[in-house]
C-alpha cells in the first residue's frame, strides 16, 4: 500500500507499506488482525518477512485446533517464542476480533473498554524536507481539527526546528519523538528542549534502555514518554519504579496484543501515569484495533490514531476511518472491530497467501 506522503523518522523514510494480515476462523466466523511490523528491522527486530515466517511456522501452528478458554490465553500459548511480539500480537488480535464477533459484541466492549465513545486524536508528522514544509503540514492538521501534534526529531532536526514551530504555533499541544536517536552524551541538548513547553519527549534513548532513561528524566523538566523499551507490563512496572519516564505510549503490536496491552495500561493507571495509543502506519484493521484499545480508561492523552486519508488513497476497510471536526474518532458498535473489509481491494493487493490448518 503506497503512502499518500512519505513518512520519515530518525531511521529512514517509508514510501509504501508491506503488511501481513491474519484471518482466524472458528464456529463459522472470521476474525482479523494486522501485523504492525515495518518493512525493515529498524523500529525493533521484526520486519514483514520475519513476521510472515513466525506466524506461519511457529505461532499459528500452536493455536490451530487448540481449545482456549478465551482470547486472553492466546499470548501464553505462543510465549515460548522469544521476542517477535508484533507477529504474535497480530495473531492474538485476530482471535480477540473473532471472539468478539462470535459473542456479537463490539471489540472495544469485549476487551473491557468503553470509557469513552470518541477517541481524541493527534497526528504524527515525520521529518520533512524543510521547515516551511513542516509548518505547512502542521497548519493543515490543526485546521483538520487534530488535538495534538507529534513531530519526529533527530540530531540536526531538533532544537532549532522546534523553536520555529513554537514561534509559529505557541499554544498548541506539541511533543517530540526521537525514536532512540540520542544518548546520554546528548543530555545538554535534550535539556535545551525544556524551554518549549513540550507535552513530552518520546523515547529519546536506545530502544532497549530503561536505566539511562531514568538518569535522563532526573535532569529534564519535560516528561519522557517511553515507547520502544516497554514490551510488557513487567517492564512498565520496572520503568515506573525507576522513574524512567512519566508517560507510556502503548502500541498493540509492540507488546504482543490486547492482553499484554491491558496489563501495561493497568500498571500505568495504578501508578497514576497516563498512557496513549501509538501508531505504526497501520491500515484499517490495525487502526480499528487501536480505536478499541484507546477506549480503556487510562488512555487520557490524544494518540496517533488518525484518519485513513492521511495515509492511504484507499483503505482496506469501509467506511474509511474518519476524524470529526472536533479532532475525534467516533467509536462504532458493530460486532468485532467495527468496520467492513474491502475484500475486492484486499484481494487486488495481496501478493502471497497461505493457510495453516
Amino acid at each position: 500500500m503506497p503512502l499518500v506522503h512519505f513518512f520519515e523518522t530518525s531511521f529512514g523514510r517509508t514510501y509504501e507499506r508491506h503488511m501481513v494480515l491474519v484471518e482466524v476462523t472458528a464456529d463459522g466466523a472470521s476474525g482479523w488482525g494486522e501485523v504492525t511490523a515495518g518493512e525493515n528491522p529498524f523500529y525493533n527486530e521484526e520486519w514483514t518477512e520475519s513476521a510472515w515466517l513466525i506466524v506461519r511456522d511457529y505461532a499459528a501452528p500452536r493455536i490451530v485446533h487448540h481449545e482456549f478458554a478465551g482470547a486472553a490465553d492466546v499470548g501464553e500459548r505462543t510465549a515460548h517464542i522469544r521476542g517477535h511480539n508484533m507477529a504474535r500480537g497480530g495473531l492474538e488480535a485476530a482471535v480477540w476480533d473473532l471472539e468478539a464477533r462470535i459473542a456479537n459484541q463490539p471489540l472495544y466492549r469485549h476487551i473491557g473498554g468503553g470509557a469513552r465513545r470518541e477517541i481524541p486524536c493527534g497526528v504524527s508528522i515525520g521529518i520533512q524536507d524543510s521547515v516551511p514544509q513542516l509548518l505547512q503540514k502542521i497548519g493543515t492538521e490543526l485546521a483538520a481539527g487534530y488535538q495534538r501534534i507529534k513531530m519526529k526529531i533527530k540530531p540536526g532536526w531538533d532544537v532549532d526546528v522546534i523553536r520555529q514551530v513554537r514561534e509559529r504555533f505557541p499554544n498548541i499541544l506539541l511533543m517530540a519523538d526521537a525514536n532512540s536517536a540520542y544518548t546520554l552524551a546528548d543530555t545538554d541538548r535534550l535539556k535545551s528542549l525544556d524551554e518549549f513547553n513540550l507535552m513530552m519527549i518520546e523515547q529519546p534513548l536506545a530502544h532497549d534502555e530503561i536505566i539511562d532513561h531514568a538518569k535522563l528524566q532526573a535532569q529534564l523538566k519535560t516528561p519522557i514518554c517511553l515507547d520502544e523499551c516497554i514490551r510488557s507490563g513487567h517492564q512498565a512496572q520496572q520503568a515506573l519504579d525507576m522513574q524512567a519516564g512519566r508517560i507510556i505510549n502503548i502500541k498493540l503490536g509492540r507488546v504482543g496484543g490486547f492482553a499484554e496491552a491491558k496489563r501495561v495500561h493497568d500498571v500505568a493507571q495504578a501508578a497514576g501515569i497516563p498512557v496513549w495509543c501509538g501508531g505504526m502506519l497501520e491500515a484499517g484493521i490495525g487502526r480499528a484495533h487501536n480505536i478499541a484499545l484507546a477506549t480503556l480508561p487510562n488512555f487520557v492523552l490524544p494518540g496517533d490514531v488518525s484518519a485513513s486519508k492521511r495515509y492511504w488513497a484507499r483503505d482496506i476497510v469501509t467506511p474509511p476511518v474518519e476524524v470529526t471536526p472536533r479532532g475525534t474518532i467516533e467509536v462504532r458498535d458493530e460486532p468485532g472491530f467495527g468496520y467492513a473489509l474491502d475484500r475486492d481491494f484486499i484481494d487486488s493487493i495481496t501478493v502471497r497467501q497461505e493457510t495453516v490448518a
